[in-house]
Order: structure tokens, then C-alpha cells, then sequence
């Protein structure tokens, strides 16, 4: 038992720069078996992202970190978290508080997941975002490779105003590929949140419910006062930083769920 969330470092991990669609990032690469492209949470690909990652190769998979923002490796603060995220913000590749809109940086992460469905068994892959890069793995789905989106906590665009709380992260035609995939491929996506999470507001998940219908599998977790897991209010990071190896814990529970949706896609489509 324990009361932090799992770690690691980059041991292991090999690294290179991928270039696409006029971007580049570094790139950390470890494991064999179905590909899946994780992108960090703000500020980056911190220790307790580097623990999710190395849990997923764990379980067999051939993980690829892309490094967004922030410094591989570097543990988070309170300071290096508001200075990663001020320079998102003015970031013309994310565009953070675009509604409707296409974010350059999603044709980058087709271009990644394009490259590792070339490499590793199957026909695709998974992508896994997590808060200011939640919803890009949901617009990363556009390319048939991608085969099982998943969404923690997805924050672009910034909920400040009803408009943006409720927007999905996606240009129209995107939305529209999307929804053709879910009908005519079999596309499912799957998202997670806690139910106080200001960050992740519950309408941004009841507009991707209109979107998408059954196609869209919502795990929420209770971070209302008095809950039974003794969340915060605040509680923000599903699959990270709120984990537990405890038994029965709600967001170890969310993690195992992310590992059987991953197998259902990626195993079913060797």
C-alpha cells in the first residue's frame, strides 16, 4: 500500500527528435508489442507520467512519450507548472483558448502515430491524452490509425466562458470524420474526469455525449466533499498523480480500465 502515486524516470527509454508537419519534438520510446502514443500533462513528462508509461509497457505495449512541453524527466511544482503553461498558452501549435478549431500539433501527432503503427503489431494504435493534451488524442483520431483514443481530463480549449466549456477541442470537419468513424469503423472513445474537476468541466463530456452517443464510454470519479475515496475537490490527474496501488481504489480502477479498452481495440484489430 501506499499514499503517492507510481513513479519512474527515463531509464530505458530510448529518445530522438520526430519531425512532421513542420514540428518537432523529442520522442521517448520503450517497450514491444500493440503501439500506444502517450501525451503528458502539463508540465510535461514528469515522473508520475514516466510511472503511467512504464506501467504500460508493463502490460505490453510499445509506448511512445512525446514531449509537447517542459523538460523530460523533471519533477512537477507549483512554478514550473505556471511557466509551462504560459508558454502553451501563447502557443500558435495548441491554440488553448481557440474554440472550433484545428491545433496544428494534432497533424504532428497523426504523423506519430502513423510511424508507430508502421512499426509495431496490428493495423493501429492507441493515443492517450491527458489534461491540456486530453483532447488532442481525440482529434489525433481523424487518421484510421488510430484506434483507441483516450481522453483524461482534457482541458484545451481553457474552459473560461459557457462556450468554451462546452466545446469538444475539434474543428467541424473533424468532428464530422469522428462521428463517421464511430458509425462506419467501429471507433470508440474513451474519457475520464472528476466530477468537481474545474479544470474539465462536465459540459465539455455532455457535448462529446451529443457528439459521439454510445461510442463515447465516460468513467467519472466521485471528488465531491465527503466522497468515499477521500478525493480532493480539485482532484485533476485520473490516471497519474491521484493513482493508488490499493485495491479497489477508484482511479487505479480508471488506470485498469485504460489497459482493457487499449487490449479490446489494438489485440482485436492483429
Amino acid at each position: 500500500m501506499t499514499d503517492t502515486a507510481p513513479a519512474s524516470d527515463l531509464t530505458g527509454w530510448r529518445h530522438r527528435p520526430f519531425t512532421a508537419a513542420g514540428i518537432t519534438h523529442d520522442c521517448f520510446e520503450k517497450g514491444e508489442g500493440p503501439g500506444v502514443v502517450v501525451l503528458p500533462e502539463v508540465p510535461g513528462i514528469h515522473p508520475e507520467v514516466l510511472g503511467f508509461g512504464d506501467h504500460l509497457v508493463d502490460q505490453g505495449f510499445t509506448v511512445v512519450l512525446v514531449s509537447l512541453y517542459g523538460v523530460p524527466g523533471k519533477a512537477a511544482s507549483g512554478g514550473y507548472t505556471a511557466s509551462t503553461i504560459a508558454r502553451a498558452c501563447v502557443s500558435a501549435e495548441f491554440r488553448a483558448f481557440a474554440v472550433n478549431a484545428h491545433r496544428p500539433v494534432t497533424d504532428y501527432l497523426r504523423a506519430v502515430s502513423r510511424d508507430l503503427a508502421g512499426r509495431t503489431p496490428g493495423r493501429g494504435v492507441g493515443v492517450i491524452g491527458m489534461c491540456f493534451s486530453g483532447g488532442f488524442a481525440l482529434a489525433a483520431a481523424v487518421d484510421d490509425v488510430v484506434l483507441a483514443p483516450v481522453m483524461s481530463q482534457p482541458s484545451v480549449p481553457f474552459p473560461v466562458g459557457a462556450g468554451r466549456k462546452r466545446d469538444v477541442g475539434l474543428a467541424p470537419d473533424e468532428a464530422a470524420r469522428i462521428v463517421e468513424r464511430t458509425k462506419n469503423d467501429g471507433l470508440c472513445v474513451l474519457g475520464m474526469r472528476f466530477s468537481e474537476d474545474p479544470v474539465m468541466p462536465r459540459e465539455r463530456f455532455a457535448s462529446l455525449r451529443e457528439l459521439l452517443g454510445d461510442a463515447f464510454e465516460v468513467i467519472e470519479l466521485d471528488s465531491s466533499p465527503g466522497n468515499a475515496a477521500g478525493f480532493a475537490k480539485n482532484a485533476h490527474a485520473v490516471i497519474t498523480g491521484e493513482v493508488r496501488e490499493v485495491p479497489g481504489h477508484p482511479a487505479l480502477g480508471a488506470r485498469q480500465r485504460v489497459v482493457e479498452f487499449l487490449r479490446e481495440r489494438l489485440t482485436a484489430a492483429e
